[in-house]
C-alpha cells in the first residue's frame, strides 16, 4: 500500500501556475528573446545613465580642453589621438556630450512609452468592455465615436492635439512633452477599444459566463471577475506591440518640435535639431536614430513573440 502511494506520488506531475505557463511559452520564442535581451540592454544603460557617463545630459563642455563643438567620436582604444578628450559619439553643436544624451534619452522614450501606452489601455479598456459587454445603444455610440477617431491619420491627429493643447490654459498642460504623450495616447485609444470590445464578446458567450448570471451575479460583477481578467490576453500583445508605436510617434512630435523641447534629450528633438547638418555631423542623428531604432526593433519582437505565444491558434 504504502509503496503503490509512494509511485503514484512520483509520478504525479509537478503543479504549475498561469503565469509560469505563459512565461514558459513566452522564452520558448526566438523573436520574444532576442527582444527580451535588447530591451535589457536599453533598460540596463538607462538605468546606469549616469554611473556609464562623467558628464550630465545637458552639461556644455566648453571648459574640457581639446572638447570641439561638432567632433565625431572619441575612443583611444580604437585608434584616436591620447591628446584629444574621449567621447564615444563625439560632441554635439552646443558642445554636450552624445553619449550621454543617448542613455539619458533612453530613460526618457521608455518612461514615455510606458506612461503613454498605460493612459491609453486604461481607458481602451474602459470603452471597449462596457461597450462589447452591454451592447446595445451604448455599444453604437461609442464605436462609432471610435471609428470616427480612427478614420483621421494618427500622426495628423496627434498634431493637431497637441497643438489644441499647447493653447488650453490649463496647468496640467503646460509641459510640451506631456502635451504630446497625451496626444498619442487619446490617438491610440481606438486600437485598444476595439480590441478589448471584440475579446468581451467573444467571452461574454462562453459557459462560465452563463452559469455566473443562473447564479444570480449582477452584470458588474460578471464583467469585473469573470469577464475582463479572461479578454486580457489581445490587450497586453496590443500593449507590448503599442509601446514600440508610441516612442516611434513621440519621437515624431519632438522632431517637428512639438513634443520634447531643448535641452531636454529625447532622441527625435535631437535628431530633429540637427536635421540641417547631417552631412557635416552625421554622428548626431545616427546615434540617436539607432537607439530609436533598436528601442522600436526590441518591443517589436517582444510583441512578436508574447503573440505567438499566447495565441492558442498558433500553438497547436
Amino acid at each position: 500500500m504504502t509503496a503503490t502511494a509512494g509511485t503514484a506520488s512520483r509520478t504525479q506531475p509537478k503543479a504549475t501556475s498561469l503565469w509560469r505557463d505563459t512565461l514558459s511559452q513566452i522564452l520558448r520564442q526566438r523573436s520574444a528573446v532576442i527582444g527580451l535581451i535588447l530591451l535589457g540592454i536599453i533598460l540596463l544603460a538607462a538605468l546606469l545613465a549616469d554611473v556609464l557617463t562623467p558628464y550630465g545630459p545637458t552639461d556644455q563642455l566648453f571648459n574640457v580642453e581639446g572638447a570641439r563643438r561638432l567632433s565625431g567620436p572619441c575612443i583611444h582604444v580604437l585608434g584616436c589621438p591620447e591628446s584629444q578628450p574621449q567621447f564615444i559619439m563625439g560632441l554635439d553643436q552646443n558642445n554636450r556630450d552624445v553619449f550621454a544624451r543617448v542613455l539619458h534619452g533612453a530613460r526618457l522614450s521608455l518612461q514615455v512609452g510606458m506612461i503613454t501606452v498605460g493612459l491609453a489601455i486604461i481607458i481602451g479598456t474602459l470603452i471597449g468592455s462596457v461597450a462589447g459587454f452591454f451592447r446595445g445603444w451604448i455599444d453604437n455610440v461609442l464605436m462609432r465615436i471610435m471609428d470616427v477617431l480612427l478614420a483621421f491619420p494618427a500622426l495628423i491627429l496627434a498634431i493637431f492635439l497637441t497643438t489644441a493643447f499647447s493653447t488650453l490654459d490649463l496647468p496640467f498642460l503646460g509641459d510640451p512633452l506631456f502635451n504630446a504623450m497625451l496626444a498619442i495616447g487619446f490617438v491610440a485609444v481606438p486600437v485598444y477599444a476595439r480590441v478589448m470590445r471584440a475579446s468581451v464578446l467573444s467571452i461574454r458567450e462562453r459557459d462560465f459566463v452563463t452559469a455566473s448570471r443562473a447564479l444570480g451575479a449582477s452584470d458588474g460583477g460578471i464583467l469585473l471577475r469573470r469577464v475582463l481578467p479572461n479578454a486580457l490576453t489581445p490587450l497586453i500583445v496590443q500593449g507590448t506591440l503599442g509601446i514600440a508605436t508610441a516612442i516611434l510617434e513621440v519621437a515624431a512630435l519632438s522632431f517637428l518640435g512639438l513634443g520634447a523641447q531643448e535641452p531636454t534629450p529625447e532622441w527625435g528633438a535631437m535628431i530633429g535639431g540637427v536635421r540641417n547638418q547631417v552631412f557635416a555631423a552625421p554622428h548626431l542623428m545616427i546615434f540617436p536614430g539607432g537607439a530609436l531604432a533598436l528601442s522600436v526593433l526590441a518591443f517589436n519582437l517582444l510583441g512578436d513573440g508574447v503573440r505567438d505565444a499566447l495565441d492558442p491558434r498558433l500553438n497547436r
